[in-house]
């Protein structure tokens, strides 16, 4: 299959340019092939309002680090206005990577007030950083106890910009050039993540009833140490990618002990680290899917479920990723059904914002395991699917800003698509 041949031949296009790693790389690492490139992008991307990025409170990060980058430059002086205005209302932070210490690191450096208490940011600097923050080290600094793979810092260009400390020829500086030549100067946040794209992409596509010819065991079951499984390189082993790997070798006909997955129970439900600040909600699915059964995890799942009917999560924006994961592990759930179909937009598509190919897929992958005829709803759906085209998805994906994991998303329209022919069959 042409999509998972993509993941060997060019490891580095399946996730989009962030303007927060972008911004953090114009301010840090000016030295780096692709500069002017990047400020560039930084300026083409600013909104008609000043601010940067997605929606809402979803354009403080990315704000932060591009007036950061750009100060002197009438794009700063009107993103620094943008940010006042944000700062001046009551603004629920998303829960997006260490944003609690991201947005008072950033803040600090514009001379800005938050919110925010800045006190856990100072305390984290003064001792060694634990692994799971090395993939935000930009808004440290350089550390001793930091290492890298094959000179990568956490799959992450601005820690390894920040830990290479300059043109250092070397693996770390092939890397960063590698990363920024794929775009031309801009960068995502995360990059390569092969084990992410592989597994989820395996997962969407065997779970929807689909072939997949080269399903990759042997490079997922390489990923898996002591503590499981890391979606990339330099990334700490979490119970997200431990789990759907588990999932995906199963689906496989490769199933392997989920003793590693195991590390990471809590009382009645998965942490995706050690010492984490919120749970999520698509991680324990996974984890349900991963282990078959287990009472005590599902009760947590349908505890953690909003009145009207859908779930929310820590790595996605939108409540219809959640959803779908949920009700993939619960084998479905009529209220979710009954919200999927409450909120069906004119066109047939579903969407927290508008309506995208991304959301509609899970919609109809949610609707999929209803018991009631709903061939009406994932008609219309299918068929704004399709009439999609050559449009960019928009980035609702959780990393230190938006983000779009390209070939995860072509996979979801994909098994979608087959599932609606079953549907309506």
């Amino acid at each position: 299959m042409d999509l998972l041949a993509e993941l060997t031949d060019d490891p580095w296009s399946g996730v989009t340019p962030s303007v927060y790693e972008t911004g953090r790389l114009v301010a840090l690492a000016p030295w780096l092939t692709g500069h002017e490139a990047r400020v560039r992008f930084l300026l083409d991307s600013q909104h008609p309002d000043g601010t940067w990025g997605g929606p809402g409170e979803y354009a403080l990060v990315p704000t932060l680090s591009a007036v950061d980058a750009l100060q002197g430059h009438p794009a700063a002086r009107r993103g620094l206005q943008a940010l006042r205005r944000l700062l001046s209302l009551p603004l629920k932070l998303p829960d997006t990577v260490a944003v609690e210490l991201i947005v008072p690191a950033l803040a600090e450096r514009l001379g800005l007030r938050t919110p925010l208490d800045p006190r856990p940011l100072h305390a984290l600097r003064r001792r060694p950083l634990p692994e799971k923050l090395w993939h935000t080290l930009e808004i440290f600094g350089p550390r001793p106890e930091v290492t890298s793979v094959g000179g990568i810092v956490a799959a992450s260009p601005a820690a390894t910009a920040v830990q290479l400390r300059g043109p250092r020829p070397g693996p770390g500086l092939d890397y960063l050039e590698a990363v920024q030549r794929r775009h031309r100067g801009p960068v995502p946040a995360g990059v390569p993540v092969p084990l992410f794209e592989r597994t989820w992409i395996i997962v969407a596509l065997k779970s929807a009833g689909l072939d997949v010819p080269d399903p990759m065991v042997e490079q997922i079951k390489a990923a898996f140490g002591r503590e499981g499984a890391a979606g990339g390189p330099g990334l700490p082993a979490d119970a997200d990618d431990t789990a759907t790997a588990l999932h995906a070798l199963a689906l496989c006909d490769s199933p392997r002990s989920v003793e590693a997955l195991l590390r990471y129970r809590e009382a009645r439900h998965f942490a995706c680290f050690p010492h984490e600040r919120t749970p999520s909600t698509s991680t324990n699915a996974h984890a349900l899917q991963a282990l078959g059964h287990d009472r005590q995890l599902e009760e947590w799942l349908r505890d953690m479920q909003e009145p009207e009917g859908f779930w929310r999560d820590k790595w996605h924006a939108s409540p219809y990723y959640a959803t779908a994961c949920v009700t993939n592990a619960l084998r479905g759930d009529e209220k979710a059904v009954d919200w999927v179909l409450r909120t069906q937009r004119h066109d047939g598509s579903w969407g927290r914002w508008e309506g995208t190919y991304e959301e509609t897929a899970y919609a109809i992958r949610i609707l999929s395991h209803s018991h009631r005829d709903v061939s009406k709803a994932v008609t219309r759906g299918a068929k704004f699917m399709q009439h999609w085209g050559d449009r960019e998805h928009p980035p609702l994906w959780h990393d230190k800003d938006l983000y779009t994991p390209t070939r995860i998303v072509r996979a979801e329209g994909m098994a979608a698509l087959h599932l609606a022919c079953v549907v309506c069959r």
